[in-house]
Parts: structure tokens; sequence; C-alpha cells
């Protein structure tokens, strides 16, 4: 009994043969019939095949890491000690979390695609979130309490909310997570887990055709390094299984798939992350590779349109509030930090057409540089075009316009 499936999967699958029953239940691509539940549940002999609780794991590490992060009684010793958890070391509030062997660290600019043969670019990415941690605790805790001003770390109003940024303008805490949505996430996600170097490992297709699991486990290999990946997108809702009833379930990416859903020039992106997602697993059930292969560039190419987005969005909120009579600059520096974590996310994005990011390490890095240089104090200093031209410039990269992303 083929169980309910989403009646698109013929369109997006692209083969040449696709066909429904009279009851919509059955998908028949090249004559090969794949199953697709209408919920990601997979089952071997009756027990559930999902796992991703790794991903749940790091990605409430992070939540507390950014938590201690705005606490101004937290020590650089004990931030960096979150972001580099042992197994075992009382880092976090969660007896769980401790016990892990799970951290954030090692799994930061990570992918086998972008990082298996590019340490230095890894070693400079993790030095980047070591000193934005470092910033926080020796330039932003101990000028808590002080009004920030041009050159000087400290305080601002934001509405209702308090802004506590460096001497730049730069909230270090949103730098900090959105910058990790970037490198930890999307990185695993797409560039990692996704990757045919991965599903495809040693011997993983042979296993999986024979539907031989991982020791202990219900599972095969190749079914969880694609569960994996799903993880560090849905790993927190509280239904995994029907996920997009609670978009905004955690701090990082499955917030800004949220956020992004939300746009009517973007409404079905979250739909479309998912059911590529759910067919993908499906294929993979089905023994059907190349299916699983356009899942994969589907999700690939939805997740980094996420972060483009993000960035282009940030960046024209902070331009139409400079713009007024009297700027608010709590609310200024809080959109361009966070923009600024996503302007550094693009490095982790990929053009499937070219199977490398939109924007490489060197590209982000001047487009950073270009933010923060209109003068010597940074974002005080930030000017609406600077703003207009960098926004230019990632939406020229991206299929989408500057216009569908800044609303």
């Amino acid at each position: 009994m083929l169980k309910k499936i989403v009646p698109f999967a013929c369109v997006i699958v692209g083969l040449t043969s696709c066909s429904l029953d009279d009851d919509g239940d059955d998908v028949i691509i090249d004559e090969i019939q794949i199953e697709n539940p209408s919920s990601y549940t997979f089952e071997r002999d009756g027990a559930s095949t999902v796992s991703f609780s790794g991903q749940t794991t790091r990605l409430r590490m992070g939540d507390e890491l950014l938590a201690a992060m705005m606490d101004d009684s937290s020590t650089l010793e004990e931030l960096g000690a979150m972001y580099a958890h042992e197994e075992g070391a009382a880092d976090f509030s969660d007896a769980d979390l401790n016990a892990s062997d799970k951290n954030l660290l090692t799994k930061t600019a990570a992918s086998v695609d972008y990082f298996s043969t590019n340490s230095a670019e890894q070693i400079a990415i993790r030095a980047d979130f070591n000193s934005w941690l470092q910033t926080q605790v020796e330039e932003v805790f101990p000028n808590w309490n002080t009004v920030a001003t041009a050159g000087v770390a400290g305080q601002l109003a934001d509405g209702a909310s308090t802004r506590y940024v460096n001497a730049q303008g730069l909230e270090m805490n949103q730098v900090f997570n959105k910058s990790l949505i970037g490198a930890l996430m999307v990185d695993q996600a797409i560039n990692n887990y996704l990757s045919p170097d991965v599903l495809d490992a040693g011997d993983n297709p042979d296993n999986n055709g024979a539907g031989i699991t991982e020791e202990g486990k219900n599972y095969t290999t190749m079914e969880h390094k694609w569960d994996e990946a799903y993880g560090y997108v849905f790993g927190q809702n509280a239904d995994a299984a029907n996920p997009n009833a609670d978009l905004g379930a955690d701090n990082f990416l499955n917030k800004y798939l949220g956020r992004v859903e939300g746009d009517a020039d973007f409404a079905g992106i979250a739909d479309d992350i998912f059911q590529a997602f759910k067919l993908g697993r499906a294929a993979i059930v089905a023994k059907q590779y190349t299916v699983r292969d356009q899942q994969a560039v589907i999700i690939q190419d939805k997740i980094s349109t996420i972060i483009g987005v993000r960035a282009i969005y940030y960046l024209q909120q902070a331009k139409l509030e400079l713009e007024k009579e009297s700027p608010s600059y709590g609310t200024v520096f809080h959109d361009l930090s966070e923009g600024y974590g996503f302007i550094y996310s693009l490095q982790f994005t990929r053009d499937t057409s070219k199977e490398a990011p939109y924007f490489t390490k060197n590209q982000v890095d001047a487009l950073l540089a270009q933010l923060l240089g209109d003068g010597d104090n940074g974002l005080w200093d930030v000017t609406p075009e600077t703003l207009q031209d960098i926004s230019e410039t990632i939406a020229n990269a991206f299929s989408f316009s500057l216009e569908a992303a800044a609303n």
C-alpha cells in the first residue's frame, strides 16, 4: 500500500515518465515506483529509521551559547568551552548537552565539498568565531552600562530593546549567530551531508541497496546522512515529521526559513525544501539515486536563497532607517550586525550550476570590508549608498531581485 504523496513530486524530479494513480497516491518515475509518504516518516520492520539527534544537540548548544553571550558575567573561557565542548565538561545548564561528545567548533567550516582540502580557510574561519567571542568579553562586556558612541563600545536603545555593540557598532552576538548559520548549519547540510561524496562514500550504495544497516542501528548509512542534513534545518521543530507548522523553532536556519517563507515573494519555499527532503529520502529507500540527487539540488538552491535574501533584507532595512532625518543607530546597527553575519554566510552557499559558493571567501571579505570602510568608525560612518551597492552586488549573483528580498 503506497502512502500519500504530494502531486508536485512528479514535476520536480524532471525525469521522462511520471504518473499518478486514480487516487493520487502513486508516483511512477521512468516506470520506477517511489513510495513518498505525506510526512518525513520512514520505517524498517515497524521502527523508525530517521535519526538526527546530533544535529538537534548542536542546535541546542548554539542556543545556550548565544544566551551566554548576552550575560556580561560570562568569561571568555566559559564561552570558548561552550563552543569547543568536550564530552563530560559542565559547559551547559543541560546535563544532556554536557554528556554529549558533540560540539560546534569541529563542525564549523567542515564540509567535505568545501573544506576537506582547504584547511587554511577553515582555520581562518574558526579563528573569526573565536575572535568574536573575545571581542564580546574584552570590549563589549566592560562597556555594558556605557552609552556607545563612535569608536566606543557600549549600549544603544532600539525601541524597547537595548543593543550592545563594539567600537565599530557591531553586535557580536548577532555576528556570531548569523555567521554560524552559514558556517555550520548551511555548510553541513548542503555541502556535506547532501554531497554525493558523503552519501556514496565507501560501501554506502551497496549497503543501502542490500538494506544493510549500521551496527546496532535501524538505518543505513546513506539514510542517516540524508537525515543529518534534514536535522540541521528541522531538528528542533515540535513535530519534525511535519515541521512547517512551527517554523522559527531555533535561532538558526529554521528561524530564517520561516522569515523568508513569510515574504510573499518567496512564499512556498519552506514546503519546497520539505518536499525535496522527503522525496529525496524516499528515493534513497527506493534506491533511486538520480532522483535523490535532483532533490539535493533543489534543497541546495533554496537554502542558499535564504542566505542571500536575508543579507539583502537587513542591508535594506538599515538603509531605510539611515535615510530618516533622525535615524535610530541602535536599529541601524542591529540590522547591519545581522546583515554582516548573513554576508559572512554567503561563502557557504552553493550555486549548483557551478558547484561553488555564490561568493568566495575573498569576495565575502571584500564585501565586509566595504561595509565597515566608509570611515574610521565602521558602521557609525556607513552610508546608504554603500548599503545599496552591496545589496546590488549580492542580488546580481542570485536569481531573485533586490526589490523582492528587501521587503
